[in-house]
């Protein structure tokens, strides 16, 4: 999987794992050399450059585990939507599931929610 960017030396916002539509996206070990290519380049020029995983993400388990990821290589300055995203469309229907059964103490079908 190749890492796609502008180029951070021409300025970068975010580099991005993938465009979520390859048969293998947004894996941690991938993530782990780019976040710290990532680290690397602000230790050496002071400017910061987003991240956005994409692809593979579908539960709220799932982005726990990458705002966890994040934080243990980055710090919580990158926790912010300026320089951390999720490119994960069915995300949306999964946080929305356990909203629900939050409050009612089931889980909704993917018929109830207006997302699904």
């Amino acid at each position: 999987m190749a890492a796609h960017t502008r180029g951070t030396e021409l300025g970068s916002d975010f580099i991005k794992t993938s465009t979520g539509k390859e048969t293998v996206n947004a894996t941690f070990p991938v993530a782990i050399v780019m976040l710290r290519a990532i680290r690397d380049f602000f230790w050496k020029t002071g400017n910061k450059v987003g991240f956005k995983p994409a692809g593979g993400i579908r539960t709220a388990k799932d982005s726990l585990a990458w705002l966890s990821l994040i934080k243990e290589e980055l710090g919580d300055e990158w926790l912010k939507p300026e320089l951390f995203r999720i490119g994960a469309s069915s995300l949306l229907t999964d946080i929305e599931r356990q909203i629900y059964h939050h409050v009612t103490g089931r889980y909704a079908a993917y018929h109830d929610l207006p997302m699904s």
